[in-house]
């Protein structure tokens, strides 16, 4: 049966503010089947066989190269420096964050007389290598940020007409993650474009995670990507618009990957992952709720976690999101299925992730009930187990990975209401129960 057959069979069933869902466990399985039988090519690097963890630059510090009356916020190595200790000193990195990412804006406006990439030398002036090496003498992985044209996105130099010498500068620089961005370049020379570059960093022989944004700018020109190739060449890439500092901006995100979650969601694989952009947590944009909201849908899709906060004002609730060690488990979950949404009306949306354990062909699962709603009053909403597709006969042990209650074993026909506030999010995990755990 179709999604929108299950949309419109459950509108049927809705009162005005009490949701009562009833998808029967026979139509609730089918997108979980054809997720697990879509076969998957990744590329052979070994690397992020479950979403990359970590910090970048990008949204919370932009394309600030003022040190002179900015000091401590411009892109420089010693903002990298000061947030590798922090990631250390303050639990992130024991909580699975391990790769410090610099975005755009690192270089000089030219190369070198011998065609090498430059790093500006006020900005980064005992060089990259070295700030390499700082972060790696912290247990830590280190990114760069380069772009497949002639110029990055803020008109520095760009790879094109240098791919193999700088891939082979990454390597001899230690970089472990490249995001290879987009601008000025043609979306129609990215197929060979990208998937030249993702050979050279292999044939460099040291393993690099490759971040691509050749998905979205095709996109963009009206090009349907070939996410065969995507997937074959790059560890992870770009599908959407950037993020910006708000709630609109997540909220395009979330009904973007939820509209085309049957083109997109089989695509994600181990070695393999759709990005929706960076975690916002902590910033301006977002309340407390929203915050908990996108952890939890960005969790459900599988997706990178790559922070861009300052983690020197970081407020303690939002760090405490970034830190939820259940909710980072169920991103980092092995079996690497992105979920999906399996149900949308009136502002309320439920998203559902297939995660382990396992037994027999029976799945545990992550759920998210998500209140799009802004009428100032939380809603209520009402389901059985089965009726999310929780069918196995032994139950599930059920907790709230938010607030930390456990539920106990729960059985297909139980009955569950949560709470949820509005633009928030209740995340419950249901762990698939064994007939000895009886």
């Amino acid at each position: 049966m179709s999604l929108h057959f299950l949309v419109v069979y459950v509108k049927s069933l809705i009162t005005e503010n009490i949701f009562s869902l009833r998808i029967l466990s026979m139509f609730a399985a089918p997108w979980i089947i054809i997720l697990l039988s879509t076969t998957c090519y990744s590329l052979d690097n070994g690397l992020a066989k479950t979403p990359p963890m970590g910090w970048l630059s990008w949204e919370r510090f932009r394309c600030n190269t003022d040190c002179v009356n900015d000091p401590d916020n411009c892109i420089s190595e010693k903002l990298f420096q000061t947030m590798t200790d922090l990631i250390v000193a303050d639990g992130y990195a024991t909580a699975g964050y391990e790769y410090i990412n610099i975005d755009d804006c690192w270089l000089e406006k030219h190369r070198g007389h011998d065609g090498k990439l430059l790093a500006d030398h006020q900005r980064f002036p005992n060089g990259i290598k070295a700030l390499s090496d700082y972060i790696h003498s912290r247990g830590l992985k280190f990114g760069i940020y380069e772009d497949y044209g002639n110029f990055t996105c803020a008109g520095y130099p760009g790879i094109i007409g240098y791919e193999q010498e700088d891939a082979f500068q990454f390597a001899e620089w230690n970089v472990d993650y490249v995001k290879l961005d987009g601008c000025y370049s043609l979306p129609h020379e990215m197929d060979l474009g990208y998937s030249k570059f993702g050979k050279l960093l292999n044939s460099t022989g040291k393993a690099m995670v490759y971040s691509c944004s050749w998905p979205v700018y095709q996109i963009y020109a009206g090009i349907q990507p070939n996410f065969s190739a995507v997937k074959t060449y790059c560890n992870l890439w770009r599908n959407y618009d950037d993020i910006q500092d708000s709630w609109t901006s997540v909220e395009n995100i979330i009904d973007y990957y939820g509209n085309n979650q049957d083109l997109i969601a089989p695509n994600a694989g181990p070695g393999h992952w759709n990005d929706p952009d960076m975690l916002i947590i902590g910033n301006f944009g977002l309340s407390y709720e929203q915050a908990k909201t996108q952890f939890a849908i960005w969790s459900i899709l599988a997706a990178p976690l790559l922070m861009s906060v300052d983690l020197r004002t970081i407020r303690p609730q939002f760090k405490r999101i970034l830190q939820n060690r259940k909710i980072i488990a169920v991103d980092q979950d092995p079996l690497g299925i992105q979920g999906r949404r399996i149900y949308k009306h009136k502002g309320i949306e439920i998203w559902s992730k297939p995660i382990g354990p396992l037994f027999n062909n029976f799945y545990s699962y992550a759920i998210a009930f998500i209140n799009r709603r802004s009428d100032g009053t939380p809603s209520d909403i009402s389901v059985t187990l089965k009726e999310l597709g929780l069918i196995h006969f032994y139950g599930y042990r059920v907790e709230d990975l938010y607030e930390n209650v456990d539920y106990g074993v729960l059985y297909p026909n139980t009955k569950i209401k949560v709470k949820v506030n509005p633009s928030g999010v209740v995340m419950l995990k249901g762990e698939v129960q064994l007939p000895n755990e009886m």
